[in-house]
């Protein structure tokens, strides 16, 4: 079912690649800090059962894909790697509309995306839990004068969820990575500050999701952003006591239906 692609620069990124027969849309799945494409295995079966394709990819460094563990050297690594997949998404897909969605990190990486590469086609970005500011100080609160090769242990695992389950499996999971390392962080960190004097230029109709409750990301990241973006076609939602993973909470199917019924209002 997986399988490996040669990203921008020869990086061979993993790949899942699944659409239904009678597809009426795509949409590029972008996951978070320290976990993998796998870990969206439910949120892409309620995609394929309403007839929405998904292409899920590990980022470099990340699951099982290439590259020094949970490290970019700049943080146009994750914007490019995800463009690839974007333009395969469009190339293999030219009569349904393509969607990109990103979480966490993910929701870092296709928000500056939606800057950089404007009038890519695509129909739509949605975001979750997106670090943007990080009000939170997760990233940013990182010392600069590190090697940026150090390792900083992932300590993310009790407010991912406010369901057990997802928490217990979360450190268990082979795929997820214990570690991520300060040039990560370093690499967020100027993309924020680039997006901060761009982010006026975001355009894309977009939906904004976050959990209220998000002790990771503030959602004061996704409110400022939402009064910044010039999409005149725009959304948000926050849901109440949710914490990070929004797609895994216990109201998932609710919160996964409102991204499906979003995207098919827009096909």
């Amino acid at each position: 079912m997986g399988e490996m692609f040669s990203s921008f620069d020869g990086t061979m990124l993993y790949l899942n690649k699944e659409i239904p027969d009678g597809a009426r849309a795509a949409a590029v799945i972008v996951h978070g800090l320290c976990e993998h494409q796998g870990r969206y295995d439910y949120f892409a079966d309620l995609f394929h059962q309403s007839g929405i394709g998904t292409y899920r990819f590990d980022h470099r460094g990340h699951g099982r894909s290439e590259g020094e563990r949970t490290h970019y050297d700049d943080f146009n690594e994750l914007l490019d790697d995800t463009n690839v997949v974007v333009d395969m998404a469009i190339a293999e897909n030219p009569d349904i509309p393509v969607f990109l969605i990103g979480h966490s990190m993910g929701g870092f990486t296709v928000s500056l995306y939606g800057v950089k590469y404007q009038n890519k086609g695509l129909r739509g970005i949605i975001t979750s839990g997106a670090l943007t500011k990080d009000h939170g100080g997760l990233i940013t609160g990182v010392p600069k004068d590190m090697d940026p090769h150090t390792q900083l242990p992932n300590e993310l695992g009790a407010g991912v969820c406010s369901v057990a389950e997802v928490v217990d499996w979360y450190g268990k999971d082979p795929y997820n990575s214990k570690t991520f390392t300060t040039g990560l962080c370093y690499a967020i960190c100027s993309g924020l500050d680039w997006f901060a004097e761009r982010e006026k230029e975001f355009s894309y109709p977009v939906l904004m999701l976050h959990g209220e409750k998000d002790g990771l990301v503030s959602v004061q990241d996704t409110y400022d952003f939402f009064a910044a973006a010039a999409s005149k076609d725009k959304q948000m939602k926050i849901y109440g006591n949710l914490f990070h993973e929004i797609f895994n909470e216990y109201c998932r199917d609710e919160v996964i239906g409102d991204v499906i019924a979003w995207i098919s209002r827009r096909i």
